[in-house]
């Protein structure tokens, strides 16, 4: 079962060309258009979730990174 972020990662992704990323800032706006800035933190936690699960690729200077390690600024892709 998908949370409502999980389910727009999932379906930004799924409009996207292959290889290409989008931004958590994006994925947070679409849910929550007023208040983006204090759901970003959920946004990472379930992008982490679905990169666990091997759904999505977290990027770091559009490189994968281990999704229990990375910091900074990241992206997600399809894998």
């Amino acid at each position: 079962m998908t949370t409502p972020i999980q389910d727009a990662i999932l379906s930004q992704l799924a409009g996207l060309a292959e290889g290409k990323s989008i931004d958590p800032m994006n994925v947070a706006k679409a849910v929550q258009p007023e208040r983006w800035q204090q759901i970003l933190g959920h946004v990472r936690n379930n992008a982490i979730e679905l990169a666990r699960a091997g759904t999505i690729v977290i990027l770091r200077h559009n490189k994968p990174v281990d999704p229990d390690k990375f910091r900074g600024v990241w992206r997600m892709r399809r894998p």
